[in-house]
Protein backbone atom coordinates (compact mmCIF):
# COMPACT_ATOMS: atom_id res chain seq x y z
CA UNK A 1 0.00 0.00 0.00
CA UNK A 2 0.92 3.46 -0.94
CA UNK A 3 2.62 5.41 2.47
CA UNK A 4 -0.33 8.10 3.72
CA UNK A 5 1.09 11.66 3.15
CA UNK A 6 -1.29 14.34 3.77
CA UNK A 7 -0.72 16.85 0.88
CA UNK A 8 -1.73 20.91 1.41
CA UNK A 9 -4.65 20.49 -0.22
CA UNK A 10 -5.91 17.69 1.75
CA UNK A 11 -4.62 19.51 5.14
CA UNK A 12 -6.92 22.96 3.51
CA UNK A 13 -9.76 20.39 2.90
CA UNK A 14 -9.73 18.48 6.04
CA UNK A 15 -9.44 21.69 8.14
CA UNK A 16 -12.81 23.13 5.86
CA UNK A 17 -14.48 20.22 6.59
CA UNK A 18 -14.30 19.61 10.24
CA UNK A 19 -15.29 23.59 10.54
CA UNK A 20 -18.31 22.97 8.82
CA UNK A 21 -19.09 19.86 10.94
CA UNK A 22 -17.90 22.04 14.38
CA UNK A 23 -20.95 24.31 13.06
CA UNK A 24 -23.34 22.08 12.62
CA UNK A 25 -23.36 21.64 8.91
CA UNK A 26 -24.29 18.14 7.65
CA UNK A 27 -21.78 16.83 5.21
CA UNK A 28 -23.15 13.76 4.15
CA UNK A 29 -21.69 10.88 5.79
CA UNK A 30 -18.68 12.80 7.10
CA UNK A 31 -18.86 12.96 10.99
CA UNK A 32 -15.85 14.09 13.25
CA UNK A 33 -13.88 11.24 15.38
CA UNK A 34 -12.16 12.57 18.36
CA UNK A 35 -9.72 9.58 20.45
CA UNK A 36 -7.61 10.51 22.97
CA UNK A 37 -3.98 10.15 22.61
CA UNK A 38 -2.55 7.00 23.81
CA UNK A 39 0.91 8.43 24.83
CA UNK A 40 0.35 12.18 24.96
CA UNK A 41 -3.59 12.39 26.29
CA UNK A 42 -4.11 14.93 23.93
CA UNK A 43 -7.75 14.81 22.45
CA UNK A 44 -7.07 14.51 18.46
CA UNK A 45 -9.77 15.37 16.23
CA UNK A 46 -10.45 14.27 12.45
CA UNK A 47 -13.18 13.77 10.00
CA UNK A 48 -14.25 10.65 9.22
CA UNK A 49 -16.77 8.85 7.08
CA UNK A 50 -19.13 7.42 8.41
CA UNK A 51 -20.10 3.70 6.84
CA UNK A 52 -23.56 2.07 7.42
CA UNK A 53 -25.15 -0.76 6.30
CA UNK A 54 -27.66 -3.09 7.31
CA UNK A 55 -28.06 -1.20 10.43
CA UNK A 56 -24.47 -1.20 11.39
CA UNK A 57 -22.31 1.53 11.45
CA UNK A 58 -18.45 1.21 10.88
CA UNK A 59 -15.04 3.24 11.12
CA UNK A 60 -12.62 2.58 7.67
CA UNK A 61 -9.52 3.89 7.53
CA UNK A 62 -8.52 3.86 4.15
CA UNK A 63 -5.07 5.25 4.76
CA UNK A 64 -3.83 2.56 6.68
CA UNK A 65 -2.65 2.66 10.19
CA UNK A 66 -2.77 6.69 10.88
CA UNK A 67 -2.91 8.18 14.27
CA UNK A 68 -6.47 8.18 14.83
CA UNK A 69 -6.41 4.11 14.46
CA UNK A 70 -3.34 4.09 16.72
CA UNK A 71 -5.32 5.53 19.21
CA UNK A 72 -9.04 4.30 18.83
CA UNK A 73 -7.17 0.71 19.29
CA UNK A 74 -5.50 1.86 22.42
CA UNK A 75 -8.53 3.42 24.02
CA UNK A 76 -11.59 1.22 22.35
CA UNK A 77 -13.57 3.95 22.32
CA UNK A 78 -13.97 7.71 21.02
CA UNK A 79 -16.70 10.60 20.30
CA UNK A 80 -18.11 11.00 17.29
CA UNK A 81 -19.53 14.15 16.23
CA UNK A 82 -22.19 14.91 13.70
CA UNK A 83 -24.99 18.03 13.22
CA UNK A 84 -25.67 18.58 16.36
CA UNK A 85 -25.40 14.92 17.48
CA UNK A 86 -22.26 13.46 19.68
CA UNK A 87 -21.75 10.61 21.23
CA UNK A 88 -19.35 8.29 22.72
CA UNK A 89 -18.34 5.46 20.62
CA UNK A 90 -17.31 1.73 21.57
CA UNK A 91 -15.54 -0.26 18.52
CA UNK A 92 -14.63 -3.37 17.61
CA UNK A 93 -12.05 -4.13 15.01
CA UNK A 94 -12.80 -6.40 12.22
CA UNK A 95 -11.33 -9.61 11.09
CA UNK A 96 -10.28 -9.47 7.40
CA UNK A 97 -12.59 -11.24 6.20
CA UNK A 98 -15.28 -9.62 7.96
CA UNK A 99 -14.04 -6.06 6.85
CA UNK A 100 -14.29 -7.74 3.02
CA UNK A 101 -17.30 -6.49 2.51
CA UNK A 102 -17.28 -3.26 4.53
CA UNK A 103 -13.99 -2.10 2.80
CA UNK A 104 -15.57 -2.75 -0.64
CA UNK A 105 -18.72 -0.67 0.13
CA UNK A 106 -16.48 2.01 1.66
CA UNK A 107 -14.60 2.09 -1.49
CA UNK A 108 -17.75 2.09 -4.14
CA UNK A 109 -19.33 4.95 -2.10
CA UNK A 110 -16.46 6.90 -1.64
CA UNK A 111 -14.05 5.86 -4.74
CA UNK A 112 -14.98 9.16 -6.57
CA UNK A 113 -13.26 11.15 -4.11
CA UNK A 114 -10.08 11.89 -5.36
CA UNK A 115 -7.54 10.82 -2.78
CA UNK A 116 -9.09 7.42 -2.25
CA UNK A 117 -8.26 5.57 -4.86
CA UNK A 118 -4.45 5.87 -4.87
CA UNK A 119 -4.65 4.04 -1.34
CA UNK A 120 -6.81 1.07 -2.77
CA UNK A 121 -5.43 -1.92 -5.26
CA UNK A 122 -8.68 -3.37 -5.39
CA UNK A 123 -11.34 -1.29 -7.52
CA UNK A 124 -15.48 -1.22 -6.85
CA UNK A 125 -15.31 -3.91 -9.29
CA UNK A 126 -12.85 -6.21 -7.46
CA UNK A 127 -14.25 -9.76 -6.08
CA UNK A 128 -14.36 -9.87 -2.21
CA UNK A 129 -11.02 -12.45 -2.14
CA UNK A 130 -8.75 -8.82 -3.39
CA UNK A 131 -10.52 -6.83 -0.69
CA UNK A 132 -9.80 -9.31 1.85
CA UNK A 133 -6.20 -9.16 0.73
CA UNK A 134 -6.18 -5.10 1.31
CA UNK A 135 -7.93 -5.23 4.62
CA UNK A 136 -4.66 -5.84 6.76
CA UNK A 137 -3.58 -2.25 4.88
CA UNK A 138 -7.32 -0.93 5.51
CA UNK A 139 -8.47 -1.26 9.31
CA UNK A 140 -11.90 -1.33 9.89
CA UNK A 141 -14.19 -1.00 13.09
CA UNK A 142 -17.66 -1.78 14.44
CA UNK A 143 -19.42 1.10 16.33
CA UNK A 144 -21.13 -1.15 19.19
Amino acid sequence: MKPFKMSRSMQIGTAVLAALIRAGVPVGPLRLLSVRGRKSGKIYTTPIALVEEHGDRYLVAPFGEVGWVRNIRASGQGVLRGGRSTEIIRITELNHTDAAPILKLFRTRFGLVPFVPPYFEATPESPLKEFEQEAPYHPVFRIE
